[in-house]
């Protein structure tokens, strides 16, 4: 029953966060000659279909499993009465900001390296695909959270740990990396529907800006608990919104 709550909350959330992509401009060309007649918003809640149950099985997985292997969700477990946090918000609001800071001026400072070689690229990208600001705080703090981190990761890490049959510190790092890359590559099939034919480069962009948050985000998710990780990813995107309205 405590485990299901948890579920269903994070469940809830991570539902809120998947409606936020209506408010984002998507690629819709290829879905609108597939549905004839349907309007752009009747394309879009079209799309919400397969992030709702990727986001499905993720909680679902994160949830049998996040305590199995010494991964947390302090503070919303703390709201429900259901665990005893051994690290307050406060301290994950800390680390979250921080960091998330960081890993948003880092991304902003890899992608204007790489503007000055792919701008053409970089801006056909953008004219494809524009999340609003309620999107890349929601979807991509709170969504990809769930997706990634709590489901992804602690999927790979319970496997790791049951065929070690240890839990080590490597342990973790693997599961870090590769949900890292999942998320990396997970940003390929957005490039290929705005570029026709992406250059190496522009390929590299996408993989190298999008490993830099994942990285942190998951040490967060696995010192600091998931609260954190949540709170990094959004204020990474506050540094490069910001970065990007001062330039």
């Amino acid at each position: 029953m405590k485990k299901f709550k948890l579920g269903l909350t994070l469940f809830v959330l991570g539902l809120l966060g998947v409606l936020t992509l209506l408010t984002a401009t998507l690629p819709l060309a290829d879905l609108q000659e597939q549905f004839p007649g349907k309007s752009l918003f009747a394309i879009k809640l079209i799309m919400l279909i397969n992030p709702t149950i990727f986001l499905l099985i993720a909680v679902l997985v994160g949830t049998a499993l996040y305590d199995k292997v010494n991964l947390t969700v302090p503070t919303i477990s703390s709201l429900l009465r259901i665990g005893n946090p051994q690290i307050s918000f406060t301290q994950q609001l800390k680390s979250g900001v921080s960091l998330g800071l960081l890993a948003g001026i880092c991304i902003t400072c890899i992608a204007l390296i790489f503007e000055l070689f792919i701008s053409e690229e970089l801006k056909a990208i953008e004219s494809q695909f524009k999340p609003s600001l309620l999107a890349r705080f929601c979807y991509g703090g709170v969504v990809e959270e769930l997706l990634l981190r709590f489901g992804f990761m602690t999927f790979v890490v319970w496997i790791i740990s049951k065929l070690t049959r240890r839990l080590h510190n490597i342990t973790y790092w693997i599961g870090i990396v590769l949900s890292t890359t999942l998320f990396a590559i997970g940003h390929f099939p957005v490039t290929f529907a705005s570029v026709s034919d992406p250059s190496f480069l522009l390929l590299t962009y996408v993989f190298v800006g999008n490993s830099v948050g994942g990285l942190i985000f998951g040490w967060l998710y696995w010192k600091k608990g998931l609260e954190a990780a949540c709170v990094a990813h959004m204020f990474a995107h506050v540094a490069m919104v910001s970065i990007e309205l001062f330039l």
